[in-house]
């Protein structure tokens, strides 16, 4: 968890590529009770308000040059947490003994999901975008002109999001395998010895 919260710190990877959608939605494959809920959700809000920090200070150095929003918390926060949540949620809906590929695959959906409702609520609060199918279609792949357009956003999200699903999954696959095995190596010890006992 200090790990992924180190990643959030700005430029240390490219726009929206996170390991966030990836995490929540494998702390609520892996995580047991209430430890999939508030241990992410705290490790988040922990580091949306260090972030938030910074950004405050660096606009009170310099307020004419610094155009990044300067709320410690804002309410797209309540936007992002709830998605957090149902990705949560998501993941409760599986099991860590599903495969490789349903769970990488539950990954991705959280990303997409993600985006979707988060660029379909700028779509809605934004006044740059009007109010019609163009416009939606607009948040869902130009944005707003003079910045990077979404579909890069997207990119980036679909990418770490299976990304770092793989990454986690297989960790976790790897590590059951090998548990496995120590297991069953202590009953195959024994089960070779009642032989020469029986001859005895």
């Amino acid at each position: 968890m200090l790990a992924f919260a180190a990643t959030r710190w700005p430029g240390l990877m490219p726009p929206n590529f996170s390991a966030t959608y990836a995490l929540v939605f494998c702390a609520g494959v892996y995580f047991p009770g209430s430890l999939a809920g508030w241990l992410p959700l705290v490790t988040l809000l922990a580091t949306d308000v260090a972030l938030g920090l910074h950004h405050r200070a660096l606009y009170l150095e310099n307020p004419t040059g610094y155009t990044h929003p300067v709320a410690i918390l804002s309410p797209w926060l309540l936007v992002n947490y709830t998605l957090y949540g149902g990705l949560i949620w998501l993941g409760r809906r599986l099991t860590s003994r599903a495969s490789f590929l349903t769970l990488l695959g539950g990954g991705v959906l959280g990303a997409i999901l993600f985006y979707l409702v988060t660029n379909t609520f700028s779509w809605l609060s934004n006044p740059v975008y009007p109010k019609t199918l163009a416009g939606w279609l607009q948040a869902l792949s130009g944005g707003v002109p003079g910045y990077p357009p979404t579909w890069e956003f997207f990119r980036n999200t679909l990418t770490s999001g299976g990304l770092f699903t793989a990454f986690f999954v297989g960790a976790m696959k790897l590590s059951e395998a090998t548990e496995e095995q120590e297991e069953e190596a202590p009953a195959e010890e024994s089960g070779d010895d009642q032989p020469e006992k029986t001859k005895a």
